[in-house]
């Protein structure tokens, strides 16, 4: 109760700068908190295992049997490989980029906004700082020294300030964790496709028409 009545008078006292502020933060608490939550469910979704079998089974030239074991998958690299063997318009290299450009687009969604929080955020308590400092000279300025009047103006400033660089750091670090669990899932997806490509290119070279089989295989999946 203690802490709740501090934060509600530092609040009032670091002046009308403060509501702006409050959004940015309700805005990065939500998303940083959708984001953790994302990243935690899709941890659980990997299949390393299932992944194992579906890229040995192509290498064997048992695409049937890779389409099958891909099917119904969750994990983002499966879910690709999937989407690429089963996709019958378009060059296989193409389905497969497309498909690895859905799953970064998921994994990357709000991190521009925590971004923008982590920019907006010091900006308004710069400018918190401006019209703190502001009030405080026009206190000064007056004709009797009000001393409550600057000591509130400088105040003001302080609070805005510290609030702005508050809520940078809170979004800084996860804002780093999620681009290096984002670039790890690209240098994933990538470094799949790439096996994918080089196995079904020697397939290809062994006289396995793909063209045919992604045909085949989508009047199966309808």
């Amino acid at each position: 109760m203690l802490l709740a009545n501090l934060i509600v008078e530092k609040y009032k006292a670091g002046g009308p700068i403060m509501h702006p502020i409050l959004v940015v933060a309700i805005v990065a608490v939500a998303v940083v908190t959708e984001r953790a939550f994302w990243w935690i469910r899709e941890s659980f979704k990997r299949d390393a295992e299932t992944l194992e079998k579906v890229l040995a089974a192509m290498e064997n030239g048992d695409f049937r049997a890779a389409v099958s074991l891909a099917k119904d998958s969750v994990d983002p690299v499966i879910r690709m490989i999937y989407r690429g063997l089963s996709h019958v318009h378009g060059s296989l290299t193409g389905a497969l980029q497309v498909a690895a450009g859905a799953e970064l687009k998921r994994a990357g969604r709000f991190l521009m906004l925590i971004d923008t929080c982590i920019t907006v955020a010091p900006l308004l308590g710069l400018l918190g700082t401006v019209t703190g400092i502001m009030s405080a000279f026009g206190a000064v300025g007056g004709n009797e020294l009000a001393v409550e009047a600057v000591s509130g103006g400088i105040g003001e400033a302080l609070i805005a300030t510290a609030a702005g660089l508050g809520i940078a750091i809170f979004c800084l670090l996860p804002f780093n964790y999620f681009n290096e669990r984002l670039a790890k899932l690209q240098f994933e997806l990538e470094t799949a496709a790439t096996n994918v490509e080089v196995m079904v290119t020697k397939a290809k070279q062994e006289g396995f028409d793909t063209m045919t089989f992604r045909r085949e295989n989508a009047e199966i999946i309808r």
